[in-house]
């Protein structure tokens, strides 16, 4: 069976796995009561799991590999085979998701193993206003961004949602690229630009202190900066256009040559085929396997204009389609010579039963109310093949879902304490909002700072103020304890859901995948790669 095969398989069963469970990744937490969640699971599930501790939730549910499960983990009970196979399923569909292991079996990459808030990999001044996270993503991503350069002989990129610049930053001032930023928040823009003053002043400081000649110079092109909304109904030729506005004629920024270009299918060339990468990382830096893919023919695509130079387009966490729309421009546009995305906030991907998701970032005037599918598509499925398929669709909540991290909910059970109840207390807060006022059912209350610390009675205050209601709405004590002695269960219950969370983003994936394979012809070939936790393609 072919790479294609086995992707085409396998795409089918997570649409029906996914289909199966549905009621659970379509539910929301906070209705545990208001909808009776519990008693909707299968009978033979509820009396093993409803006594199950929070490390059992960890170690039998939730984790894919549980250390030394053959000898410290027992199970309570016997479950029924249902739960155990939904169990198996749920871990064997997914991608393989990380963090490695570390030295000494520590999550905590190595680079943060001397100091929790600063890696010891990424020079300190592109530290600077960055968290750990970030300081992490930027300089993997970074390096990948480099290697895809490398290899497509580019030295242009253009960084699409760059926010404050940091990505940025460290392409240009770091690895020493030719960067083009665009971002749609003009506040973003100005403190990236501010940054970069910041860093060019700093990178002078420490040139003259250390004479340090391996160091980027302040000569060095700054990155540009360009304030725009990459509409996903325009085409690649109106992307190319925005660009322009800040694109300037440098003598840095290197055009390859017309050999390694992409041609319209056959265009006579002296040249070997066009070299061409896609790179797709996952929300929550899944490591997946890689695959090596051979050109086989070239693409349709329109020639290149004289006079434009050639980039890699990336984007660390591109937001809902934007990730979409860049896959597209990959495919469509002469001009783009590879790819390495990171998707974030899949609910805000545009479907066909959910064209206007919340959250959908928008500028005014710029996008039709009515979405036409024809001219740009949605942002899933991205594939014919998997638009094909029943059962495919996939509910605002279901994607939604596959935004959380399941090992970051892991680690908390483990550590236990009172956080864990602030589920179960916005849960029971919901059914007093939906008796009062049903039209206000799933309000959104923002984070209520040490919930968890809090009677319930008080936050419940806080929250009914939240949504309009009186803080002094009159909550049955009897009630509300019924409720809170149910916390194990709401417990369980969200990591049921939570266990979908990357099948569902798995599927999201591989669509893309899909998408990709079905807009040119490839041979597959199972070459490993030096590119860990992304998926990799070459044509």
């Amino acid at each position: 069976m072919s790479a294609t095969e086995q992707q085409r398989e396998l795409a089918e069963r997570l649409t029906a796995f996914l289909s199966q469970y549905s009621r659970l990744s379509d539910s929301y937490i906070i209705e545990f009561f208001s909808k009776d969640h519990w008693h909707t699971l299968p009978i033979a599930w509820q009396p093993v799991l409803q006594d199950l501790t929070y490390q059992q939730v960890a170690d039998l549910l939730l984790d894919a590999t549980p250390r030394d499960r053959s000898t410290s983990l027992r199970y309570p009970s016997a479950w029924p085979l249902s739960l155990l196979a939904f169990r198996a399923a749920a871990h064997a569909l997914a991608f393989p998701r990380g963090p490695r292991l570390q030295r000494g079996g520590s999550a905590r990459p190595d680079e943060f193993l001397g100091n929790g808030s600063q890696s010891a990999l990424l020079g300190h001044i592109f530290r600077k206003h960055v968290k750990p996270k970030k300081q992490h993503e930027i300089r993997r991503l970074g390096s990948l961004v480099k290697q895809v350069c490398d290899q497509t002989d580019c030295n242009s990129v253009v960084d699409v949602g760059s926010g404050q610049g940091h990505l940025t930053r460290f392409l240009s001032f770091g690895l020493g690229l030719s960067v083009t930023a665009i971002e749609a928040d003009r506040a973003l823009v100005a403190t990236a630009t501010k940054f970069d003053r910041e860093l060019v002043w700093a990178l002078e400081k420490e040139k003259q202190k250390k004479n340090c000649s391996s160091l980027v110079t302040a000569s060095q092109p700054s990155p540009r900066h360009l304030a725009g909304w990459v509409n996903p109904d325009a085409s690649w030729e109106a992307f190319i256009e925005q660009l322009s506005a800040a694109q300037c004629a440098e003598q840095s920024v290197s055009t390859p040559t017309a050999s390694r270009r992409k041609r319209p299918r056959g265009a006579e060339h002296a040249g070997p085929p066009s070299s061409h990468t896609a790179q797709i990382a996952t929300d929550s830096s899944s490591a997946a396997c890689c695959r090596s893919l051979v050109h086989a023919d070239h693409q349709e695509v329109a020639a290149p204009k004289p006079g434009r130079p050639d980039f890699v387009l990336t984007g660390l966490h591109a937001c809902g389609d934007l990730s979409a729309t860049l896959l597209r421009h990959f495919v469509h546009c002469p001009h783009v010579r590879g790819i390495t995305s990171v998707a974030c906030c899949y609910m805000k991907i545009t479907t066909e039963e959910d064209p206007t998701p919340p959250g959908l970032v928008e500028e005014a005037g710029a996008r039709p109310a009515a979405r036409d599918a024809a001219l740009s598509g949605f942002g899933y499925p991205m594939s014919s093949w998997v638009g094909g398929l029943p059962g495919h669709q996939l509910s605002y909540k279901a994607r939604e879902g596959a935004c959380h991290a399941v090992e970051d909910y892991t680690r908390r059970l483990r550590v236990g304490g009172q956080a864990l109840r602030t589920h179960c207390y916005r849960a029971a807060l919901e059914t007093f909002i939906a008796d009062a006022r049903p039209d206000l059912r799933r309000a959104g209350i923002q984070t209520i700072k040490g919930a968890h610390l809090l009677p319930f009675a008080e936050y419940a205050r806080l929250g009914l103020a939240r949504v309009g209601l009186p803080p002094g709405l009159p909550l049955d004590p009897q009630r509300v304890e019924a409720m809170l002695k149910q916390q194990g269960r709401v417990v369980v219950y969200f990591s049921l859901a939570l266990l979908l969370a990357p099948v569902v983003e798995t599927l999201v994936l591989l669509d893309r995948m899909i998408y990709l394979q079905e807009q040119a012809s490839w041979f597959l070939s199972l070459t490993p790669t030096s590119l860990p936790e992304t998926w990799c393609w070459w044509l």
